[in-house]
């Protein structure tokens, strides 16, 4: 009895790969799904990735265990919020520098800030330390839990840099950010990296940072502050999105970070509230039973677009960053509040002013 043979898929040809590139004006190509979002502005999408930049000892990882939790949260946790379809809530989170030990303290962090308990670990969060493994092991890796893992909507890179022998090699980080591309168009993801910055200068290291500046939907700069060493500051000088007000948080005696809203930024002040005083009680009922007029909303985007609409009808009309302090401003005061398992918000009329 001759064996069974089966015939291996053959690679697409060029000319396939060519027809299947070709876009036309009539096609229906959707909007990429907003995922991430810091202080109103869109951070990361899925079919896109993003990275995290500063020195040594800014606190980077620190900043992206907020980002991380509010997406494992599916809420708010600082100024960042994170949106993902009910079908992608898994998280994998890949370290290639840490001890087990330093890891599992990050891991902790996450689980604190997203509210979750620290007694187990969730199903939907994946935690890799890579530090004992080599740059193309480590590619392989993380290749293979990204196919291979259902559900999959965020993955955070903590560090790049560890992808690639030569961090000046053009070829490498050119195989690196292709692998980020195909990924997250393949698999329908948001990849978030991490990749420090020259010590000389505010520069992103080596060859990968400048594929990266070139590639990336959004990138964050971490920052100590001038004024206060406690203080680390946030800002986007590369976003697709509308500008990103910058953010600045510290770390608190158990070393979670806090957002501290009223920090100095230099000369200027950012404003990090809303200024409840532009608005009377009437005002805003009126602008939210307009806002509500048709129920709960679910989706921070949605509710944005509804506030937008809901203010302008009583003349108040605002940018979209105006419109998300606002929004902040009645979460606080639990003028409207938020439905954690179905993510909706919904209008509470007996809220006190």
């Amino acid at each position: 009895m001759k064996p069974v043979t089966t015939q291996q898929p053959q690679p697409p040809t060029p000319a396939e790969m060519w027809e299947n590139s070709l876009l036309q004006i009539t096609d229906n190509c959707k909007a990429d799904t907003e995922v991430l979002y810091c202080n109103g502005a869109v951070i990361g999408t899925l079919g896109n990735f993003s990275a995290s930049t500063g020195k040594a000892k800014s606190r980077k990882t620190f900043n992206v265990t907020a980002l991380t939790a509010a997406a494992l949260k599916n809420g708010e946790v600082m100024a960042y919020i994170g949106e993902l379809p009910e079908n992608k809530r898994t998280i994998l989170y890949i370290d290639t520098e840490q001890s087990p030990y330093h890891c599992q303290r990050v891991i902790w962090r996450i689980l604190r800030l997203a509210g979750l308990p620290v007694d187990s670990h969730p199903k939907n969060f994946k935690f890799a330390s890579l530090r004992p493994y080599s740059p193309e092991q480590r590619l392989a890796m993380i290749e293979y839990a990204i196919s291979t893992t259902p559900g999959i909507g965020l993955v955070i890179i903590d560090g790049i840099r560890d992808l690639m022998y030569d961090i000046n090699n053009a070829t490498e980080a050119t195989n690196v950010i292709t692998r980020l591309m195909s990924w997250t168009d393949r698999y329908q993801i948001h990849i978030h990296t991490v990749l420090h910055q020259n010590k000389a200068d505010d520069n992103v290291r080596g060859h990968i940072g400048t594929e990266l500046n070139n590639k990336a939907e959004t990138v964050l700069q971490i920052a100590k502050s001038i004024d206060d060493n406690s203080i680390s500051e946030v800002t986007a000088p590369l976003i697709r999105s509308i500008d990103m007000e910058p953010m600045a948080f510290s770390v608190d005696d158990e070393g979670l970070p806090k957002q501290e809203h009223d920090h100095e930024f230099g000369k200027k002040t950012v404003k990090r509230g809303f200024n409840y005083g532009e608005l009377s009680d009437a005002q805003h009922r009126q602008a939210l039973e307009a806002t509500f007029a048709n129920g709960d909303i679910k989706g921070y985007k949605a509710v944005i677009a509804a506030l937008t609409d809901g203010y302008a009808s009583i003349g108040y009309k605002r940018s979209y960053s105006i419109i998300s302090r606002l929004k902040r401003f009645l979460t606080n005061k639990r003028m409207i509040e938020i439905d954690e398992a179905t993510k909706a918000y919904r209008f509470n009329p007996q809220y006190y002013y």
